[in-house]
């Protein structure tokens, strides 16, 4: 009955997009890339531990036209525990809220 209240009844996040910017290594481009903390990440369970997942990967308009992959792991109040890039490197961070949270 516990995994029915987490998976129906999670605390909601106070916004509603945590965005970030990477540079590509090949061509430095700069990529922003946005998670939707209410759909995008997974639940993953390890034990009693609940933790969320998610993956984005972003492409440029650039000459090179490679894949810069970011992983997150978050808490259950899809704060950011742990994250990694492929293909680039983190350039800044920054949270934006909307007005309908819904």
């Amino acid at each position: 009955m516990n995994w029915l209240k987490r998976l129906f009844f999670a605390p909601r996040p106070a916004t509603r997009f945590y965005t970030f910017q990477v540079r590509c290594n090949r061509c430095g481009e700069a990529l922003e890339g946005r998670i939707d903390l209410y759909n995008d990440p997974s639940p993953e369970y390890e034990g009693e531990q609940t933790y969320y997942f998610c993956r984005k990967v972003l492409i440029g308009g650039g000459p090179c036209y490679q894949s810069v992959e970011a992983e997150f792991k978050l808490d259950e109040h899809r704060r950011i525990l742990e994250r990694s890039v492929r293909g680039g490197q983190f350039i800044e961070e920054t949270r934006e809220k909307t007005e309908n949270l819904g």
